[in-house]
């Protein structure tokens, strides 16, 4: 049976991100995303905090908390700025909870207790100039050199690219299953931003998430050592659809903290704002906005942590935690827009935060698959089209 109660861990992590929201992400904010540079106070200020591993057993450096706490850290970290969130959704849900997962002990001992410990970023690298929803699209390859494999490629809009230390990079093994765009050929790897050959660089001028680091990850005839394989060849693209599976649930949990600040700050705006000789929070119109803002949190809430509850009990929940993030991230972007119409003209600058708001909303509904993709999912499990099966690997029970 589902619980909806929180446990006093879980409201402690909750507490914890709202605090670091508070002190290191929406004093300064705006400075930020005007200048179109990350915060370097953040990263330390998560690390100081144990946000940037809480999730992780204590014995890789982490706190041991589980999905909901993850899912309750996404929303405050959002509700500051969608690009702090960002930062958990790829250190944690595409990187770390990953190599738990899927890697052996030596890689998880050298790999992921420093990103536990928040020593070290790491970050995902699927996407490409050319591919994206189209995963088999991808174009690098790692060739097998006898004591290396020699890695080859590209990876495009990647979150703390420039920052990261440590990347989980997919590649073609076997190119003749990539000329037949049989995924079966892909495999996943650890790469160092230390390995010669790595290069990285930043990309400017995004329409949101201006505070964040995106960028781009170019590899030349990089050496990567053989025991930097995670898991086995040829068991990439399932690697990487269980890394989605992550992102997307922290994804679904931070839009939720989107629509709140949203609502709150239209709350706010509505019992300062006078037209027509009363406050705008009298008008029905408003009302039925924020009210709407209000509807969409509570049930996009329900199916986050429904998604954190089957995690939790190491079940897989790839259908309800696509559903999450569509329907979360849908009512985002609806909330935002309302946002701005609540404040009018001013909604329209950058004098209030909503305009911000609405900026960030519209990324959520491309990255971790677009909401093409979870319109099509959704519709193939309910006509049958599409049943998960249980991914041959265990899965990672956190202790509540």
């Amino acid at each position: 049976m589902i619980d909806f109660a929180y446990t006093e861990n879980q409201l402690a992590v909750r507490d914890m991100a709202r605090e670091v929201a508070a002190k290191h992400i929406i004093p300064n904010i705006q400075k930020f995303d005007q200048e179109q540079k990350m915060n370097p106070a953040l990263l330390p200020a998560m690390a100081e905090s144990n946000l940037l591993g809480f999730c992780i057993p204590e014995q890789y450096g982490g706190l041991g908390m589980d999905y909901i706490s993850l899912g309750l850290a996404s929303e405050e970290m959002e509700y500051g700025d969608t690009s702090a969130r960002v930062i958990l959704s790829v250190h944690i849900g595409l990187y770390s909870l990953p190599i738990l997962t899927w890697a052996n002990e030596q890689l998880k001992q050298k790999y992921l207790t420093p990103a536990a410990k928040g020593e070290k970023i790491g970050t995902f690298g699927l996407t490409e100039p050319a591919a994206g929803s189209d995963v088999v699209g991808l174009q690098s390859t790692a060739v097998d050199q006898g004591d290396h494999y020699l890695l080859n490629g590209e990876k495009m809009w990647i979150s703390l690219a420039d920052v990261a230390d440590y990347f989980l990079v997919f590649a073609w093994s076997d190119l003749e299953k990539k000329k037949a765009r049989d995924h079966s050929g892909i495999s996943a790897f650890i790469v160092e931003k230390a390995f010669d050959g790595v290069t990285t660089g930043s990309l400017h001028g995004k329409l949101g998430v201006r505070a964040g680091n995106t960028g781009y990850i170019s590899f030349q005839d990089v050496k990567v050592p053989k025991e930097n394989l995670v898991y086995k060849e040829g068991e990439g693209f399932k690697i990487a659809m269980f890394c989605l599976d992550q992102g997307r649930y922290t994804v679904a949990a931070g839009s939720c903290g989107l629509i709140k600040a949203c609502r709150d700050a239209s709350v706010k705006y509505s019992k300062e704002r006078q037209t027509f000789g009363k406050l705008i929070e009298e008008h029905q119109l408003v009302k039925q906005m924020i009210a709407n803002m209000e509807a969409g949190y509570q049930y996009s809430t329900m199916l986050w942590m429904k998604a954190g509850w089957l995690k939790n009990q190491g079940m897989r929940s790839t259908r309800e935690t696509s559903l999450a993030k569509w329907v979360a991230c849908r009512e985002a972007e609806a909330s935002a827009a309302n946002a701005v119409q609540v404040h009018g003209a001013y909604g329209f600058s950058d004098e209030y935060p909503v305009e911000r708001f609405y900026r960030n909303s519209k990324g959520a509904s491309i990255y971790e698959g677009t909401r093409e993709i979870h319109t099509l999912m959704q519709a193939d499990y309910v006509l049958g089209h599409r049943v998960d099966k249980e991914i041959e690997h265990d899965l990672p029970v956190v202790e509540q």
